[in-house]
């Protein structure tokens, strides 16, 4: 996991949280904590709690029972449900959660049958189910790293959602038929290929294919072999050897190219050409 996640260091004594927000369809909430001694009294939310035990166990009063999630379990609190929450043991446990509201897990719902839906019910408190905890936890490392762009914190966090709602959501919600799209696939790659270096959003992409983002990202994986924000970075680190071998230096490569900072320049540049940009420079 990320570095800015909580680390396991053996029977920590103290609590560790951050939560922030995402911005995903309007806003999203996030929390990655460590919980030793931390203690919820009974409460409530107005959005979903969405959350996944990565390490340890929790346990957590919902629906007038008490329930245990035990590490790599999904939890799942709808909107309005009176719950508390501590560690089932005294190592603690790491949590990481995600509050959508019932608007935006609609959206998705919406997204992934391409029909109008009702707002999605979990009928379970705790679910073993491994791909979506998975992808939930994917998508936690995705938005803890600052250097990661927007395109790909959107299409991690909606990836997560449509799993989550489809495979544990109440009743079936059956995924839309990815056609060929062929034509939007174009433009759409057009446009990443023309604005490769900049921030874009899902959203912006999704209006230009006319598709929903969800289904623009499957059809575009089937068509291409990659989602949208892995294209993008392979422009991206297209330009920089163009650049690189232009006498550019490696700071103004890795700006002109989009990359928040050295590290993910260099990290990226490693994964797709084999070697630093400092080596292929020399070379």
């Amino acid at each position: 996991m990320s570095e800015t996640l909580p680390a396991h260091r053996g029977r920590l004594k103290r609590d560790e949280a951050r939560l922030w927000r995402a911005p995903f369809l309007g806003g999203l909430d996030v929390l990655q904590a460590r919980f030793v001694r931390q203690a919820f009294a009974r409460h409530t939310h107005e959005v979903f709690t969405v959350g996944v035990v990565w390490q340890g166990a929790a346990e957590f009063w919902n629906r007038g029972a008490e329930h245990v999630a035990p590490g790599g379990s999904v939890m799942m609190i709808n909107p309005d449900e009176v719950n508390t929450g501590h560690s089932f043991a005294a190592e603690g446990y790491v949590h990481l959660v995600l509050y959508p509201s019932a608007e935006q897990l609609r959206t998705v719902a919406e997204q992934v049958t391409g029909k109008t839906v009702a707002t999605p019910y979990f009928p379970q408190s705790v679910a073993t189910a491994p791909d979506v905890a998975r992808q939930l936890t994917a998508a936690h490392r995705v938005l803890a790293d600052p250097a990661t762009s927007l395109l790909a914190r959107e299409t991690a966090l909606q990836g997560a959602l449509a799993s989550l709602i489809t495979a544990l959501g109440e009743g079936s919600l059956s995924p839309t038929r990815a056609g060929r799209e062929r034509e939007a696939v174009r433009e759409v790659r057009a446009y990443l290929e023309a604005h490769a270096c900049e921030e874009i959003s899902l959203g912006d992409l999704a209006r230009l294919s006319g598709l929903s983002p969800f289904h623009l990202t499957r059809v575009f994986r089937q068509e291409v072999g990659l989602p949208p924000h892995a294209y993008q970075v392979q422009i991206r680190v297209r330009r920089a050897q163009e650049w690189i071998a232009a006498g550019w230096s490696l700071a103004e490569v890795a700006l002109a190219a989009g990359f928040n900072d050295q590290s993910a320049f260099s990290n990226q540049f490693r994964r797709h050409v084999g070697v630093t940009p400092g080596q292929y420079r020399r070379n």
